[in-house]
């Protein structure tokens, strides 16, 4: 008989209610996915290392470790908690358990029988060596969706190699259009200012496992997924991925310019720079009527957007010209109310004082065991009767050991013999 699946504390039910994943991943891109599946409702079961005993290994995710800042306690004082962890890790539930010790494998094995995913992102040939790679696991449950994330997947002459996002974005092509122009100041490739590669790669392997849900649910059948960081990078390129693919010419760098748009970058207006993102015909015509040069959008250089991404270094010197005679919010409301669109550039003290974004409920307070509350950041999901919940902090390390494992049917001395023996 399967184990109980716990209630959850919110009286709404998820979409994934009754789904319960074991999550063998740490950092980024696998965290990110389960934290998903776990705002829509699923069990999420977050298996770390244990620290080292004499004080080794301090043990869990390694972005426990990865600070300051830190999350402080109620007296003001840094705790063990990074707030990169925090990020990451919401509605949660987390176990310590040695993968590298046999009773510890033992005990994954005896926990997946009763779950409908597993999320890993080790190094290929890693779950093998352990006996929790998909074939073993996918033998012992048939019906189990089993997703691996890594940096170039399972296959291929790179399959051996450690990914990490900061080399994925240089090598999958994102550097090489990100920054600004090499004969400019400061010309050169630039990565982008979050992990994308890895929260892309989060996302499409959310996507993965949901279809395969559904295939699970209508088939009976399990699968395996292998999801890349290299991959998902690339996939990424979208638009300038098309025109390489049809030009072969690879696209340069542009600053904060767009490669296929313009005028569609940031100027700078009076009093500091802002957002002008033009983009059709009429909207350009209607901001040359604002700027009092409306003979622009009928000069057959600048009459059309092809015309104006090919005549892009006679023209943008004239709106950069344009924009520096009226101050950002006269700026900004003049084009507003003409429907061009337009944005200031704001810094993350700004984005979270917004008013859209406060209106919209993009962050949530939490009741957290080592401070009154955490506030995380919340789910951008939107549902009209399963809509995300936000139940439980990130959790402590090995904060809910006994409890899942006393779900999954192990007595107080099967646990406790466990633990003497170093395998949670």
């Amino acid at each position: 008989m399967n184990p109980p699946r716990p209630t959850p504390a919110d009286p709404t039910p998820g979409a994934l209610e009754g789904v319960r994943v074991l999550d063998l991943s740490r950092v980024l891109a696998g965290p990110w996915c389960t934290q998903t599946l776990a705002d829509l409702g699923a069990d999420v079961i977050k298996v770390e290392r244990p620290p080292a005993p004499g004080g080794g290994h301090p043990g869990g995710d390694d972005t426990r470790g990865w600070g300051p800042p830190f999350l402080q306690d109620r007296d003001g004082r840094d705790t063990a908690e990074a707030t990169y962890y925090l990020g990451t890790n919401r509605n949660k539930r987390s176990i310590t358990v040695d993968l590298a010790h046999p009773d510890g494998q033992a005990l994954i094995r005896r926990l997946a029988r009763d779950c409908d995913i597993v999320v890993e992102n080790f190094k290929v040939g890693d779950m093998a060596r352990y006996g929790l790679d998909a074939a073993s696991l996918l033998a012992l449950q048939p019906r189990l969706v089993y997703c691996s994330i890594t940096g170039f997947g399972q296959t291929g002459p790179y399959r051996d190699r450690a990914g990490y996002d900061y080399a994925i974005q240089g090598l999958g092509g994102l550097m090489s259009v990100t920054g600004e122009r090499d004969e400019l100041p400061g010309g050169g490739p630039q990565k982008v200012g979050v992990a994308v590669a890895d929260l892309f790669t989060g996302m499409y392997a959310t996507v993965a496992i949901l279809a395969a849900l559904r295939h699970r649910d209508a088939t009976g059948c399990g699968q395996a997924i292998d999801m890349a960081l290299l991959d998902c990078q690339v996939a990424m390129l979208a638009n300038l991925g098309a025109s390489y693919l049809v030009t072969r010419r690879p696209p340069r760098r542009l600053g904060n310019a767009h490669q296929n748009i313009v005028p569609y970058q940031v100027f700078e207006a009076a009093d500091g720079h802002m957002i002008l993102a033009v983009g059709n015909d009429a909207q350009f015509a209607k901001f040359c009527a604002l700027a009092g040069r409306p003979e622009l959008a009928a000069d057959a250089r600048f009459a059309t957007n092809a015309g104006r991404v090919r005549h892009r270094e006679q023209l943008v010197p004239i709106v950069a010209g344009l924009m520096r005679t009226r101050k950002r919010a006269d700026w900004l409301a003049a084009l507003e109310a003409a429907k061009v669109p337009c944005g200031p550039i704001n810094d993350l003290a700004e984005v979270f004082a917004d008013a859209q974004v406060r209106a919209r409920g993009m962050t949530a307070t939490l009741p957290h065991p080592l401070a009154d509350a955490v506030e995380v950041v919340a789910s951008p999901i939107r549902m009209s009767a399963t809509p995300p919940t936000l139940r439980r902090a990130p959790p402590l390390l090995g904060q809910h050991t006994d409890e899942v494992l006393a779900e999954f049917g192990l007595g107080a001395d099967e646990t406790a013999a466990l633990r003497a023996a170093g395998a949670i």
